[in-house]
């Protein structure tokens, strides 16, 4: 018995020595396997669940095409997430195929009729009858618009996504994503208005406005050899602890040429041009911006800091400026187009201004941004493209477009700057939504792809056969290097992320767009159209965006100080309905000698059966919500609100008499249209832990919300109107 004791419990301590021996070793292995150099089988890192990235204006006609052709690569980017994940051929947005309505489709799951966003620009019913609203600062959902004035509603129409979320214990941040900007709502032109939407429902855990303008504009500037002189000793010796060095005379300009004032404190620009290539030679290359009040300081500079602007000509790059002292932490930045070696020609141009809104509940997330990331870039800016900006007369074309392709680089780095500094300091998040504004803005300024459109628009015969082929080639490829900004902001989040082994994201990466994107060829005046069909102004007022426009009548009761009767109402509404209905487009070079119908859809609100009834002049339907028009229409592709110029260009073989309705536009593509055509189609692209390998014929915007709430086992909101894609 002894002795078999003994040899029993001989066995157990050599099984169990064995099993902790064989544990360590796991761990060791586990320990070298994390931390050594296999990084495809390191531990799954803190990711966001759920990343949204909206790229504006984005389509898959041209990403496919892209792909194709390998200018975007399908290895990278777009290409990735298309070769790991789900890939819609369709995405039908909504009504209209909008910026401001598309997002917030996106973030409540409902249509624009229901979260009451239906246009970039529109009138609150409850404002006076001159007064519109900016679609990106309206109420999400509604509001009570009641006899007893405005005021929060108490049952919302649509709601955001992120207040399910974080009612369910969920974390979300967004950065510059339309509609979660810590803002209060309230009704522009009402004195003393309530608010009728909080911060709160438009805050989230991590919150980064979109940025906005700081009151001063671009410009454009032109200076000669004569306007510089021999720089003083205290800019030499400012320069000199900068650390610059020149090989030539240290000139400066003689007079000043460009002061502003932002937030209460005047900023004095001054330039000095140096030389600093060393080959013998007077050859100015770099210009250095600096304000007067500061002088040239040495640095460091921290974060939104930046010290003088150094710019040198032949880099086609900015350097950015920020403004010191200014209480909204304002910027801009300096681009230097031609500089010739002796300065005999100097042209450059100063940005405008611009800074993120200082939201009280948003304020720690906003100066996190400016002291980490900087402040608020320069958007693309149409301005200067088109030279509405003051002092771009003398740039050439060439010039004015390198202009704009800087600001698009910049502008979308910047953008994703702020999307990964958000996921960064929020590794867990739940979701994390980014807003990138490209391809939008640059499809707007080049999408030049119609025969019908005048390449010169201050000249209609250069359209058919007189269009300018370069100019053409050059539009589309800044177009081309649109897409490819955007899909580089896409590969920095994958980066930034991780990918298993198998390639997929680590994060549940959502991309889409708000709306696709067409060509246009003529602008159309309604303001004008109303006039000449003799409709009151006081009584009958169009807000356009895009293609799309509201058309509200002045009813007594709804707005305040109103004076359209019912009775009136009803007569007026049939009547705008029908001029807009009958108006055709006969001009052979434009419609291809058939008679085009100018309006593709019109709609109106509906009228109850009893004139008397309390919802009147505020029924809705399917697509007319409380303050959209009381008649509602979207052009006919070809035709966009947008682009008049001053003054107008006539088009070519119109009778003068159409000339105030119909002319020659100053841009190209547009949006806004019927979401049901191919060209408005957005884009969906979605891969990562919860996504298998498919394509799907067709998705809507409005299931993107359910889709995440789906993925985070929340329950949707009882408002959405989409279904989730994924079961």
């Amino acid at each position: 018995m002894r002795n078999f004791a003994r040899t029993s419990w001989t066995k157990k301590y050599f099984w169990r020595l064995f099993a902790a021996s064989f544990f360590v070793m796991l761990l060791v292995w586990g320990n070298w396997n994390q931390h050594g150099t296999q990084g495809q089988t390191a531990s799954k890192p803190q990711v966001p669940k759920v990343i949204l990235i909206s790229l504006d204006g984005a389509t898959p006609q041209l990403i496919n095409q892209y792909l194709a052709d390998g200018i975007l690569s399908s290895s990278q980017g777009l290409g990735l997430l298309q070769s790991q994940g789900i890939v819609a051929q369709q995405n039908i947005t909504i009504t209209p195929s909008l910026t401001a309505p598309g997002h917030i489709a996106i973030a409540t799951g409902s249509s624009a009729a229901k979260n009451d966003i239906n246009a970039n620009t529109f009138h609150l019913v409850a404002s006076p009858f001159k007064d519109n609203i900016n679609g990106f600062n309206a109420p999400i959902g509604g509001y009570s618009a009641g006899i007893d004035g405005p005021a929060q509603s108490t049952e919302l129409t649509a709601n955001p996504l992120w207040l399910s979320l974080r009612e369910n214990g969920k974390k979300v941040v967004a950065a510059t994503f339309p509609g979660a900007d810590g803002v209060d709502i309230t009704v522009p032109g009402l004195p003393n208005s309530p608010i009728v939407q909080p911060a709160n429902k438009r805050t989230v855990d991590y919150t980064v406005p979109f940025g906005t303008f700081a009151g001063v504009g671009a410009q454009g500037f032109n200076l000669t050899a004569t306007d510089f002189s021999p720089a003083p000793k205290s800019v030499i010796n400012q320069l000199k602890a900068a650390e610059k060095v020149s090989y030539s005379r240290i000139l400066k300009t003689n007079k000043s040429f460009d002061k502003f004032t932002v937030n209460g404190v005047t900023y004095d620009i001054q330039v000095v041009a140096i030389d600093t290539t060393k080959d013998r030679k007077v050859n100015y290359d770099t210009l250095v911006f600096f304000d007067a009040n500061q002088g040239i300081q040495p640095g460091a500079f921290n974060l939104p800091s930046t010290g003088p602007a150094y710019v040198r000509a032949s880099e086609q790059k900015s350097s950015l400026f920020y403004l010191e002292g200014s209480s909204s932490k304002a910027g801009t930045a300096f681009y230097v187009s031609t500089l010739a070696p002796d300065l005999s020609t100097v042209r450059f141009a100063r940005y405008s201004a611009n800074y993120i809104p200082r939201n009280a509940a948003v304020l720690a997330n906003v100066d996190d941004i400016n002291n980490n990331v900087g402040f608020w870039r320069n958007q693309a800016d149409y301005r200067i493209t088109e030279r509405l900006s003051p002092g771009f007369e003398n740039f050439s074309d060439e010039e004015l477009e390198a202009i704009y392709e800087d600001q698009v680089r910049n502008f979308v780095d910047y953008q994703t700057n702020v999307g990964l500094r958000a996921i960064t300091q929020n590794p867990n998040v739940d979701l994390a939504m980014i807003y990138i504004e490209q391809p939008d803005g640059s499809e707007h300024q080049f999408l030049l792809t119609d025969s019908r459109q005048a390449t010169n628009p201050r000249d209609p015969n250069s359209i058919a056969a007189n269009q300018d082929q370069q100019k053409i080639a050059r539009y589309d490829a800044y177009v081309k290097a649109a897409y490819q900004a955007a899909d580089r902001a896409i590969q920095r989040v994958i980066d930034t992320v991780g990918t298993d082994s198998q390639g997929r994201p680590n994060s549940n990466i959502i991309v889409v767009s708000d709306h696709g994107f067409a060509a246009f060829h003529t602008s159309v005046d309604i303001n004008n159209f109303l006039k000449n069909n003799n409709f009151d102004s006081n009584k009958v007022r169009a807000v356009s965006s895009g293609p799309a426009v509201n058309i509200y009548f002045n009813l007594q009761g709804r707005e305040p100080n109103g004076i359209v009767s019912h009775e009136e109402y009803v007569t007026l509404q049939q009547q705008v309905a029908n001029a807009l209905k009958s108006f055709v487009d006969n001009n052979p070079n434009y419609s291809y000698g058939n008679s085009v119908h100018i309006f593709d859809k019109v709609y109106t609100r509906p009228i109850p059966e009893d004139l008397n009834d309390s919802s009147f002049g505020l029924s809705t339907n399917e697509l007319i919500g409380q303050d959209a028009g009381d008649v509602f229409a979207l052009l006919t592709l070809g035709y966009n609100f947008d682009g008049i110029q001053t003054p107008v260009v006539q088009r070519l073989g119109d009778d003068p008499s159409n000339s105030s309705v119909l002319s020659v536009p100053n841009f190209y593509g547009a949006h806004g249209y019927d979401p049901n055509l191919p060209n408005m189609s957005a884009i969906f692209f979605a891969a990562g832990p919860d996504f298998g390998h498919s394509m799907l014929k067709q998705v809507h915007n409005i299931d993107i919300a359910p889709t995440i709430e789906h993925l985070l086992n929340v329950q949707p909101a009882s408002t959405v109107q989409g279904k989730s894609i994924v079961n």
